[in-house]
């Protein structure tokens, strides 16, 4: 799945390039957009009683983005087990990869302790590793 979004001078540094944590910002959109285009969003997940908080984050920094550059986040699901998934990024300028990375989320239930994944996520979700170029 591929989310595209356009680098906004509030996203750069005084260096003129993309400030490091917000490539997380831009893994959050694309999660967002994951559910988008399977059909469902966050309200669906949170009307079913489940939460998926970060417990794990990695990106590997590759090439600098700047100001106006219109980036594609390829992202994808790669593992998924009870009670957790992790979604694996590939934030491309062009040809350019710039970034990879991934992040690993908990699937708790409202009483904030973890719970199996249900039916309809693990339905709606394809787990296939996403060809990127780092391991991790």
């Amino acid at each position: 799945m591929i989310y595209e979004i356009r680098v906004i001078f509030g996203d750069t540094d005084q260096m003129g390039v993309v400030y490091y944590a917000n490539y997380l910002r831009f893994f959050e959109g694309a999660r967002s957009e994951y559910w988008r285009q399977l059909g469902r969003s966050y309200q669906d997940l949170e009307a079913a009683q489940i939460a998926m908080p970060v417990v794990e984050a990695h990106c590997n920094y590759r090439k600098p983005a700047k100001y106006e550059d219109l980036l594609a986040i390829e992202t994808e699901v790669d593992e998924m087990r009870a009670a957790w998934l992790r979604f694996v990024y590939v934030v491309r300028r062009g040809g350019d990869v710039l970034a990879e990375g991934w992040t690993k989320h908990a699937v708790i239930g409202p009483s904030g302790r973890p719970r199996a994944i249900p039916d309809f996520m693990r339905q709606l979700v394809t787990v296939k590793p996403l060809v990127r170029p780092f391991s991790g």
